[in-house]
């Protein structure tokens, strides 16, 4: 897996090289996660973008309770919330995002939590862009998280390593959930 890590007023650097140090910024801070996975592009797309009101809550019901429309059609510019899971270790309640791009062709989504205690007091929004691109009979997904804040923001090592490993998590069991079920999702 690549992690890079990178700013508007930084250069683009590698979290291994600077993993000791704690990074603060102002403005916007990025961070690119690459996973591979042997399931092809439109299937990773449909279960893991398209169906994910069904899907996640149903494999991942130790964190998410539920995933709602709250406005739309489930496409671009629909508002969604992620209900969470209580219990140890869920510090959150819910978080609300807007649709931003769903490209079907190129397996594309971007979209942005607006609203929710996953901000904090010192984010305004968080982007992310999720793609997945095909690479020999599987695919690589790219994620882009841009963090927003009109804040000093400093990000810690723990932090970084909690959000790269709840992610690689669920696009684990998901790919796992696929691998099982080969009819799924075609």
């Amino acid at each position: 897996m690549t992690i890079l890590i990178f700013s508007k007023t930084h250069s683009r650097v590698s979290t291994q090289l600077c993993s000791h140090l704690p990074e603060k910024i102002m403005g916007v801070k990025s961070f690119l996660q690459e996973f591979e996975s042997p399931i092809d592009p439109d299937r990773l797309f449909k279960a893991l973008i398209l169906d994910s009101c069904n899907l996640c809550p149903k494999l991942l019901p130790q964190y998410i309770k539920s995933i709602d429309i709250i406005e739309g059609d489930g496409g671009v510019g629909s508002i969604k919330q992620i209900n969470f899971a209580q219990g140890p270790g869920i510090h959150f309640k819910y978080a609300k995002y807007r649709v931003d791009e769903l490209d079907m062709e190129n397996f594309k989504c971007r979209y942005t939590i607006t609203e929710g205690d996953v901000l904090g007091e010192k984010l305004k929004s968080i982007e992310y862009e999720v793609k997945f691109v095909a690479d020999h009979g599987g695919c690589i997904c790219k994620m882009l998280s841009e963090y927003y804040s009109d804040q000093e923001l400093e990000f810690k090592d723990e932090d970084i390593e909690f959000g790269k490993e709840r992610a690689t998590e669920m696009y684990k069991v998901v790919e796992a959930y696929l691998l099982t079920n080969p009819l799924s999702y075609l």
